[in-house]
């Protein structure tokens, strides 16, 4: 290993399975089988031999039953992914490497490990991850017994579930999935711009159509279907509501077989392997950053964290946003995209470069903390077919939460500069539970099989501090009004610490 090497990516694979029990036991994927098919097509595509015998460091994403405190294995558990990993596609890395919770993790390693071989700590590192929640519901739906137990001797880093996202105020007014916290975000930037109910989810809609539409062409999408404005704009059986403003098919779909890959390693050793030149795709830049808990944000329209990692990985890379020719954006819900884009600079409506390459998570597929690895695979294809464009990557974990992004092109450049640490946000917002008056900031309405249930709002008090509230039944019909209540005087009253407002 040479310290101060050029670090390179030179295989990308991807894996996909619909099987969903219907049929029986017979072809049914685990997190690990995924894995192992997308790193073997990994390995198959740097158009190399002996690749990976030359593996000395190994890294999984994430799976999403290792992600949950006290999460149950229903179909038994395998307790060493990496090593597992490892013995199945014949490598013995001297390091392996169980990363922590996050959609960032993906962009994030691939930070990590060129750093990495650029120091002369690893010389050929392989990233990969997956899902199979799509068979372990079918499995349990159909009564179809699958086995993904299993393990390994070997010594692994467990890098652990990281802190917790949520805080205590949060959590007793139910603010605990992802589409509660996102639409919050989503109503604030509606209201920002000074759009009705249904005038945002038309907005939704012509942003997401063109994603679905990359989807449906995509042989590696779980969902390959093209769906009009008209459709993902309006509820029905097949889009219904979810949590205000969002219809299913606005929210990323985790009900998938997918798996994904990526091999670096070191110019010298790609020359030493004979890895073809026109395998090797360059990381330019890279930024990370991290946001605080929700509720201490004083940016509710936007993502600090976004606006944070992607014009660190573009100075990095010595551009701007106006230079890049592909993207791929994390696309978990409509206002990560909305936010991302803004980030940079990038006019959804008007800018002709598409802004997904995978076809995104409600429509590719969402595999859980993986989903960018796959935005990677994509990346190194387009950029082969493209030499000298540029790309970006942009990885989110959390609510928008945890951030990472990349700068990849087929063109060498000149120098290597390693990933600086992540940006930590230093402004919040005093959170105050207390009765009284105040102005409504942002909401959100959870739903039912019955309908809507529950509505929560972020609201201003007079003296600055926010408090978060959950809706009376007058209130709640109110914030499923067409007019946007961000703005209004409500008046909150607080019991055992958690607050119940009506509007004034």
């Amino acid at each position: 290993m040479a310290k101060g090497d050029m670090p390179v990516l030179v295989g990308v694979g991807q894996s996909l399975s619909q099987w969903d029990g219907t049929s029986g036991p017979d072809g049914a994927p685990s997190p690990l089988s995924l894995m192992v098919d997308a790193s073997k097509a990994a390995l198959a595509d740097t158009g190399a031999a002996g690749i990976a015998a030359a593996i000395d460091t190994l890294a999984v994403v994430r799976i999403f039953e290792d992600s949950i405190g006290r999460a149950p294995h229903p179909h038994g558990h395998n307790t060493n992914l990496p090593g597992t990993l490892a013995r199945d596609i014949g490598a013995k890395p001297a390091k392996l490497i169980y990363e922590t919770v996050g959609g960032q993790s993906a962009q994030a390693l691939v930070n990590e490990m060129a750093a990495r071989i650029h120091a002369g700590e690893a010389e050929v590192a392989l990233i990969s991850g997956s899902e199979a929640n799509r068979a372990s519901k079918g499995a349990r739906r159909h009564n179809v017994e699958i086995n993904w137990a299993d393990g390994d001797d070997a010594a692994y880093e467990d890098r652990g579930m990281g802190p917790m996202m949520l805080t205590r105020e949060e959590i007793k007014h139910g603010l605990i999935a992802p589409a509660y916290f996102y639409g919050l975000f989503e109503n604030a930037i509606a209201a920002r711009e000074g759009r009705t109910r249904s005038e945002h989810r038309r907005a939704m809609a012509e942003l997401f159509q063109p994603f679905s539409a990359v989807a449906a062409k995509n042989p590696y999408s779980q969902f390959p279907v093209e769906h009009s404005v008209e459709f993902l704009s309006t509820p029905s059986r097949e889009n219904y509501e979810y949590a205000d403003p969002f219809l299913k098919w606005f929210i990323a779909q985790d009900a998938v077989n997918q798996g994904a890959a990526a091999i670096l390693m070191s110019e010298s050793k790609a020359d030493e392997l004979g890895i073809p030149r026109e395998k090797r795709v360059y990381l330019h830049g890279g930024g990370e950053a991290g946001d605080d808990h929700i509720s201490v944000r004083p940016k509710l329209d936007g993502s600090w964290a976004m606006e944070q990692a992607t014009s660190r990985a573009l100075t990095q890379a010595g551009v701007t946003a106006d230079d890049i020719d592909h993207f791929d954006l994390y696309s978990c819900f409509p206002c990560a995209v909305f936010s991302s884009a803004a980030a940079m600079g990038v006019d959804w409506k008007t800018d002709p470069r598409p802004l997904t390459l995978t076809g995104g998570l409600p429509f590719f597929g969402g595999p859980g903390n993986n989903y960018s690895l796959h935005g990677i695979a994509e990346m190194a294809h387009t950029l082969r077919a493209a030499p000298g464009h540029l790309g970006l990557v942009l990885a989110n974990g959390g609510w928008m939460t945890k951030e990472a992004a990349g700068v990849y092109s087929t063109e060498k450049p000149k120098a290597f500069r390693p990933v600086a640490p992540a940006a930590k946000a230093k402004t919040q917002v005093e959170v105050h539970q207390a009765s009284g008056e105040g102005t409504l900031e942002t909401f959100t309405v959870t739903h039912g099989k019955a309908g809507p249930e529950t509505g929560i709002i972020f609201a201003r008090l007079a003296d600055g501090r926010r408090t978060i509230a959950k809706a009376s039944p007058a209130a709640l019909a109110v914030l499923r009004e067409e007019a946007s209540p961000v703005g209004r005087k409500v008046k909150i009253n607080v019991e055992d610490e958690v607050g119940t407002f009506d509007f004034i």
